[in-house]
């Protein structure tokens, strides 16, 4: 294993270093991010197993605190979801759910303490970053897989005529001499929605840990730094907790926004 950091530089692109492998000899772009795809599975593993394992205990009478809560955030996130849906699928519910729960939970790594988890994962890596959605490859294969439904949703409700014909004659009519604008103006509409909705994500999750690991260094500057390190690294992690649930809510959101948007007549 490589040897410790020996300035705040090298500490912080330890930390912000993936444990990566190429996949061909110029690596570049086919180069695999090992622990965000061992970290995505591990936690969705868990995450979905716990709720598999709930609802093989559901009981009818009175139920488990695990049970009631289980319960309020399903019901919580599908009634969120409808309001914004107005299409007909069944599926938008479910998707909504299974949204929310994945990007919450691995969001939710942001708070382990990262000095000490690297501790156990130098065991085996010299590199090991915990939150998968600080990867850009993770938030934006997630936005992929939703404008992969978004087409799909939208070629189902209007047939693939007539999306092929919406992307000619929206926004600006069906005179033959607007095609080529209305066709670019969907395109960049089309091309933004992934991108604005991996962005957010990364960028608030990222930003996060490169504060907490900011704030960690304080510590290294004497006793005052450390005390006054601590209640900052303390206030953010209180702020913290709103922002992991809150960046997965905006994403479930987006993600219902952008399925009912697809079925809509223009």
């Amino acid at each position: 294993m490589a040897a410790g950091p020996t300035n705040p530089t090298e500490y912080i692109q330890g930390h912000l270093s993936h444990f990566a492998k190429p996949l061909t000899d110029a690596g570049g772009f086919w180069t695999l991010h090992v622990d965000t795809v061992v970290m995505a599975v591990l936690i969705g593993v868990a995450s979905f197993g716990f709720l598999w394992w709930v609802t093989r205990r559901v009981t009818s009478g009175v139920p488990s605190k695990v049970q009631a809560f289980v319960e309020l955030a399903l019901e919580f996130v599908n009634g969120q979801a409808r309001g914004v849906y107005h299409g007909h699928s069944k599926l938008v519910g479910p998707l909504a759910l299974t949204v929310f729960v994945f990007v919450v939970m691995m969001n939710a790594m942001d708070f382990l303490p990262i000095d000490i988890t690297a501790k156990f994962t130098h065991l085996f890596a010299d590199h090991w970053r915990p939150v998968p959605t600080a990867d850009i490859n993770t938030t934006f294969a997630l936005a992929l897989s939703v404008f992969a439904l978004m087409i799909a949703f939208s070629i189902r409700a209007k047939g693939l005529g007539g999306w092929i014909h919406e992307l000619l004659t929206s926004p600006f009519g069906k005179f033959p001499l607007l095609w080529p604008i209305n066709l670019a103006m969907n395109i960049v509409e089309m091309v933004a929605k992934p991108l604005s909705h991996s962005l957010r994500l990364y960028g608030n999750i990222y930003a996060g840990e490169v504060i907490f690991l900011l704030l960690g260094m304080w510590a290294a500057t004497g006793l005052a730094g450390t005390l006054f390190g601590g209640v900052l690294h303390l206030g953010w992690a209180i702020f913290h907790l709103l922002i992991v649930p809150l960046q997965a809510f905006i994403f479930m959101m987006l993600t219902a926004v952008y399925m009912s948007m697809a079925e809509e007549h223009h």
